[in-house]
């Protein structure tokens, strides 16, 4: 995540740098240190500021499941986490996905197949650096 992203998601969730480090248990500097750039987002931030975005979002509640999304055949849908636990519009919450046929094993390897999945950009494209060239998934 991007110090942009950060800044971006935090407004479009109407929080203040204050209000923001209370929901992310973090301090009020390592918000500043987020948004200037000089710190690097950790995941589990990155993964909360998603997470909170998708709860507040309307368009969560319209977003098919990935499995649909993607077309999963069976075997791959039933052996997949986010069809066990039925979390089909938070797939990118969820470690151990079998996205583009396989599980990621780092969070940062996961969440660069999620930028380009159409169940995250539905929550939070327009907040997102996007690279020239990518596609949605």
């Amino acid at each position: 995540m991007t110090s942009t992203e950060f800044v971006r998601i935090r407004k479009e969730l109407g929080k203040t740098q204050k209000e923001m480090a209370e929901l992310l248990g973090a301090s009020i500097k390592s918000v500043h240190s987020y948004e200037q750039g000089w710190r690097r987002i950790p995941g589990h931030v990155e993964r909360q500021m998603f997470f909170l975005l998708a709860n507040k979002s309307e368009a969560a509640e319209r977003i098919r499941p990935c499995w649909e999304l993607k077309h999963c055949p069976p075997a791959r849908k039933e052996a997949c986490p986010a069809w066990e636990f039925h979390a089909g519009n938070f797939c990118w919450f969820i470690n151990g996905t079998i996205c583009e046929c396989k599980a990621r094993k780092t969070w940062r390897d996961k969440i660069a197949i999620c930028r380009r999945c159409r169940v995250l950009l539905a929550l939070a494209g327009e907040l997102l650096d996007r690279e020239e060239g990518e596609d949605a998934a």
